[in-house]
């Protein structure tokens, strides 16, 4: 059962069609990591792969693949774009657990406030938005303090079959990665200095929210440990603060 394999191996090969693909360093230990779960009948192994590319506009391209079971299928793809252009963030949370599944899909905005950012980047993809919500309903609420990262055109959804999953949601993920890819063909530099020192503070400000608020840092810390987990968020999954200061 891996679910979202074909997610990852689509996503792969999309790109390499369309992008300059270079791979991007994963720190040592990172690159795949095994935990045994339960005892006896119960006993079931969970490997979590790292996968991480880059490219001229694209500072950091990566995903982690968790595979343990039927009852724990994770795909969390992220790009983040490099720090001289505007773009907003793609990001992909494929979650199935003995619950259900849970799943996200958006281009997360740098400037959720700013009209002519969203005329540039929500705008056009609102109609596809809605093409797939038809088809996947609303998954609820979602913490209030997250609202400032999402876009108008954030999927969010639990569908309560895994076929739907298997084919509505990996058309959505193709379609959202497909435009995604559009937007970075057509991305254009940051030249000036205020511009470039927002986009920094935007990409900060997303990014320490989600390493503090990272949802699979309860199951990484009981798969593999704290020391392990804090290292995987701040130095892969989320990186960027330890590689600016690395640069000062």
């Amino acid at each position: 059962m891996t679910l979202y394999q074909p997610f990852l191996d689509h996503a792969i090969s999309y790109m390499e069609s369309r992008l300059d693909l270079m791979s991007y360093p994963i720190p040592e230990g990172f690159e795949s990591k095994t935990a045994t779960v339960g005892k006896g009948k119960n006993e079931a192994t969970v490997v979590t792969t790292s996968y991480a590319f880059q490219t001229p506009k694209l500072r950091q391209i990566r995903a982690a693949h968790v595979q343990g079971g039927k009852a724990l299928q994770v795909l969390n793809f992220v790009i983040f774009p490099q720090l001289n252009y505007d773009l907003p963030f793609f990001g992909a949370d494929l979650v199935t657990l003995p619950g259900g599944h849970l799943i996200a899909l958006d281009m997360q905005p740098l400037f959720r406030n700013d009209l002519a950012y969203q005329a540039k980047y929500t705008e056009p993809i609102l109609p596809m938005f809605s093409g797939h919500q038809e088809h996947l309903s609303w998954g609820g609420d979602f913490p209030e303090e997250a609202q400032q990262f999402f876009s108008p055109a954030f999927l969010w959804t639990r569908p309560q079959e895994t076929s739907v999953v298997e084919t509505r949601v990996f058309a959505a993920f193709k379609d959202y990665l497909q435009a995604y890819l559009d937007f970075v063909e057509q991305a254009e530099p940051v030249r000036d200095s205020q511009g470039l020192q927002d986009i920094e503070a935007a990409q900060l400000r997303y990014l320490r929210y989600r390493a503090e608020k990272d949802p699979a840092r309860g199951m990484f810390k009981r798969f593999y440990g704290e020391e392990w987990t804090e290292e995987y968020i701040h130095g892969f999954l989320f990186d960027l603060e330890r590689k600016l200061s690395s640069v000062n």
